[in-house]
């Protein structure tokens, strides 16, 4: 066994373990883990609330890949014999969950404004990169924290910025740049490689609008962008958004937005448990940035990635 699950700081249930796996993606902010257990005698009570902690073993080292984690739901069956399914997350699923209004100045940036989140519901903060982008002035209606922070990040992302995710650490918090990870791994023995191509989703001509004249004129137009129209047809989207006001701007939007042909990648290999959702990995020398893995720990472990380019992730998540 090449892993340890400590319960509530004390009880160590690794040897009650059936089945492992870890999933992330950058449409969620939380990392989840879904264990299975055999119900034998010896195994404590196991409750939602409880903290959590999975860790990854290789000799002395102890590698945290859950932590802090806390017990979100638990299920039992009975069929002669008695198994428990626990479904854990890292602590940022609080800000998922948790929803608030708030009156956002302008001039912060997307770090600052993580940190205050953070702050207000009582998680302590790690490393945050700096997203440097002065972000304007917003109300956030009702909405949930991490949707707060996900705006936060899309306009960072617009107006320049670079690509960041939350990710959660045992030190608390933090903000990590998309494809900084300092090992960038090649996947080199795949079990199973599949590749999608497809024109569902691309945009090969976008309208910008400006603002509404009145109640019976329509919007006038601020710019038309094309590309790849004579090659995938016309696939257009509008876009109708306050904050542009001339025409430079407008076309600046437009480009952003335009992808021609969709490319994807779903990848089964053996496990490599240090790789995370905004990692960057290497596929046949291609650079492709992780959306979503699920780590199926076990001796061996295997793991399922879904893999596409930075100009695909910054228009699907971003823009």
């Amino acid at each position: 066994m090449s892993w340890e699950i400590v319960l509530a700081g004390k009880h160590d249930i690794s040897d009650f373990v059936e089945e492992i796996t870890l999933e992330e993606s950058l449409d969620e902010i939380a990392c989840r883990a879904n264990i299975r257990l055999l119900a034998a005698n010896g195994l404590p009570s196991i409750a939602p609330g409880q903290e959590i902690r999975l860790s990854d073993l290789q000799g002395s080292k102890r590698d945290h890949l859950l932590h802090p984690g806390v017990v979100w739901e638990c299920r039992s069956d009975n069929g002669g014999t008695k198994h428990l399914e626990v479904t854990a997350y890292d602590r940022s699923i609080y800000l998922a969950k948790s929803e608030d209004e708030k009156l956002m100045p302008a001039g912060q940036t997307a770090s600052q404004r993580l940190r205050a989140y953070a702050k207000e519901w009582n998680i302590p903060v790690g490393s945050v990169a700096d997203t440097e982008i002065k972000l304007s002035r917003n109300i956030k209606r009702a909405q949930s924290i991490m949707s707060m922070i996900l705006e936060d990040l899309r306009e960072t992302a617009d107006k320049g910025g670079g690509l960041f995710r939350v990710r959660m650490t045992p030190e608390g918090v933090g903000l990590v740049k998309l494809g900084s990870n300092a090992e960038t791994w090649e996947l080199a023995t795949p079990e199973q490689v599949s590749q999608t191509r497809t024109l569902e989703g691309a945009v090969t001509q976008v309208k910008v609008l400006g603002a509404s004249p009145g109640e019976n004129k329509l919007s006038p137009v601020l710019a038309i962008v094309r590309k790849d129209t004579d090659k995938y047809g016309t696939l257009q989207k509008v876009v109708d958004d306050c904050k542009i006001e001339t025409p430079g701007q407008a076309k600046a939007a437009a480009n952003k937005l335009l992808l021609g042909l969709q490319e994807s990648f779903a990848v089964t290999a053996p496990d490599i448990r240090t790789i995370r959702a905004g990692d960057l990995v290497r596929l046949n020398g291609i650079a492709l940035l992780v959306t979503r893995v699920t780590h199926r720990l076990g001796e061996p472990g295997h793991m399922d990635l879904e893999l596409a380019a930075a100009e695909k992730v910054r228009r699907d998540y971003f823009a």
